[in-house]
């Protein structure tokens, strides 16, 4: 298949263009820019420096990618973004490369979507099929699992980690990490229990999800210290992968707290 280029887009010739790329009128592509297999701008997209897109993303009018992050402290060194294959950028879609003192490089999954009006800031690293929606506006280095949906309008601070799985409300304001399987609404965010919803939707068994429940409870309960509940939770649960991600999730080092239930708030 042949390269499909509007005669009123700006291609630059060392650019890297796949078989079947098509670029829609008024695109601005620039010479480090990689589009794999039957890509498509549809038009008015700007593209520059070291952005590297996967075979079969689609992307709409406005989106901006690679242009210089939105942290002071960044020198201008060589930064980059690389995103996998079949995603979607809607219109107005912005999403920022790494920076030289801290990861080069913004990652992005497959299969993800971001909706109209939404913004992935520099050093974000995202998983495989999460949903973005409409005005969501993610900060600077927060890390996302995979099958996270952010719901419209909600913000994830800087340096916030999102655990695979989890949901995160409309107008939510997400400033503590959120812990995989996970439902956080409101502002400030507070766990509100987990995404069952979309255990089911993703073909979760009935019993994986009472056990994650059971532990869910055990974990967030009032008695003893938390600490205490997370060695009980690891001793009972020992051999359930899904509670052990959890476990292993809360334990890891991070730069924030962790968004806790109303009564833990």
């Amino acid at each position: 298949m042949t390269v499909q280029i509007h005669d009123t887009a700006l291609v630059d010739p060392q650019a890297k263009l796949g078989t079947g790329v098509k670029i829609g009128p008024f695109c601005l592509v620039g010479p480090d820019v990689q589009l794999g297999d039957n890509v498509e701008l549809v038009g008015h997209v700007n593209l520059v420096g070291n952005t590297k897109i996967g075979e079969q993303c689609k992307l709409y009018p406005f989106v901006s990618m690679g242009y210089d992050p939105q942290d002071f402290k960044h020198n201008g060194g060589p930064v980059g973004i690389e995103i996998g294959a079949r995603c979607t950028f809607r219109e107005n879609v912005n999403v920022h490369p790494g920076t030289d003192i801290g990861k080069p490089t913004t990652r992005i999954g497959h299969d993800c979507y971001f909706m109209v009006g939404t913004h992935l800031a520099h050093e974000g690293q995202m998983g495989n099929h999460v949903v973005v929606s409409n005005g969501a506006q993610i900060g600077g280095n927060v890390t996302i699992g995979d099958h996270v949906i952010l719901g419209g309008l909600c913000a994830i601070h800087q340096h916030t980690r999102i655990g695979a799985h989890a949901f995160v409300g409309g107008m939510a304001t997400v400033i503590k990490d959120v812990i995989p399987y996970g439902f956080v609404l409101g502002n400030s965010a507070y766990l509100a229990g987990l995404n069952i919803v979309g255990l089911k939707r993703r073909g979760f068994s009935r019993q994986k999800i009472r056990e994650m429940r059971s532990a869910y409870r055990l974990l967030f309960a009032q008695e003893g210290t938390f600490a205490e509940r997370l060695d009980d939770a690891t001793t009972l649960y020992g051999e359930h992968p899904i509670v052990n991600e959890i476990v292993a999730f809360i334990r890891h080092d991070s730069h924030r707290s962790l968004t806790m239930p109303t009564s833990g708030k």
